[in-house]
């Protein structure tokens, strides 16, 4: 039987590891449907202000 190869764990590069997390956060949908929703709430939201 072929036995399955080690792989060695690496540590991350500290400096490297802040730029990532900043990707993280809350990610929006980027089709016209949705930009036309997130328009339409707005609309809505600002229709119960006032």
């Amino acid at each position: 039987m072929k036995r399955a190869r080690q792989r060695t764990i690496r540590p991350r590069n500290p400096l490297a590891i802040d730029p990532l997390l900043r990707k993280g956060g809350a990610h929006q949908r980027k089709d016209k449907r949705a930009s036309r929703a997130r328009q339409k709430a707005a609309s809505r939201r600002r229709g119960d202000e006032s």
